[in-house]
């Protein structure tokens, strides 16, 4: 079955075309979702969009970003890139994302020319197809009277992504376990074919289940409210062509968590096992007493 364009997807592309109010200068919105911060996925794809709105017959090839403050979703978001260098082969850029005159985030993205050279890349692990794991509706019906509300809440949302866990029971358990996971994602309906248009959303979406991942081996989750919790920055690699309207793995863990912060790292997987993308993040995870 051809999948149909959801509101929620044409939000956000309607939410990546950024506006250009000055040369170097953009302005985003963030979606009327009722939350009470900005997505931090939103704004490290805003930025990067910004950033590769500046830059012609490059591709980004990775990015760095910092999380300064919390951002308003009741204000507009001011995107200012630096022209950092222009290379033969590389190209650099820094924008920093403001709101009410200060800096919400900071981003350092680099691009390149198309070019050929020595490749290998880790192997997907054996994990089952989305097609034989729950939908979110299931996922709802099966665990929505145990789910947390604000968990609930997430998945009945209208999303432009949808996740399939490998393992949903996950979010119905409290108990520690291994800090990894595997989760497939794609967009609810499908995007057009320009390549920027789908690692933007690529960017976004990497920074979904990610920090939950460290959360999972203390028997917490990303919503808990016995934490506080955000993202401190963000980091992405994009090493080959994808579509983001197709099933991507996202196969994560977390190899430390120390000093109230968690660290996890992920691949992104194409459904015919290449990988396509590398992120990795680091994210406050403080108990309440510490707060």
């Amino acid at each position: 079955m051809t999948k149909t364009t959801s509101t929620a997807v044409a939000e956000l592309l309607s939410i990546l075309d950024l506006e250009k109010i000055e040369e170097n200068i953009f302005r985003g919105r963030s979606p009327t979702s009722g939350w009470q911060r900005v997505f931090g996925g939103l704004v490290v794809a805003q930025a990067l969009v910004a950033s590769a709105r500046t830059v012609e017959g490059r591709a980004p090839h990775s990015l760095h970003g910092y999380f300064l403050l919390p951002g308003d979703p009741r204000a507009p978001i001011v995107y200012e890139v630096d022209r950092l260098r222009d290379g033969k082969s590389f190209t650099t850029r820094r924008c920093n994302a403001i709101q009410h005159g200060r800096a919400i985030f900071s981003l350092s993205a680099s691009f390149q020319i198309d070019e050929k050279g020595l490749e290998h890349a880790v192997a997907m692990p054996d994990v089952p197809l989305p097609e034989t794991l729950p939908s979110e509706a299931e996922i709802v019906a099966e665990y929505g009277a145990i789910m947390p509300e604000p968990i609930l809440r997430w998945f009945a949302s209208d999303r432009p992504i949808e996740t399939r866990p490998v393992d949903p029971s996950r979010y119905v358990r409290h108990d520690p376990g291994a800090p990894a996971q595997d989760v497939w994602l794609r967009t609810t309906g499908p995007l057009p074919d320009d390549p920027a248009i789908h690692r933007a959303v690529l960017a976004y979406l990497s920074d979904m289940t990610l920090l939950d991942t460290a959360l999972i081996g203390h028997g917490h989750y990303v919503f808990d409210v016995k934490l506080q919790i955000a993202s401190l920055d963000h980091a992405l690699w994009f090493h080959r062509p994808f579509r983001a309207d197709e099933w991507l793995l996202y196969t994560q863990d977390s190899p430390n968590a120390s000093g109230a912060r968690g660290l996890t790292r992920g691949l992104l997987f194409s459904r015919d096992g290449r990988l396509v993308a590398t992120a990795m993040q680091e994210g406050l995870m403080r108990p309440p007493a510490q707060a």
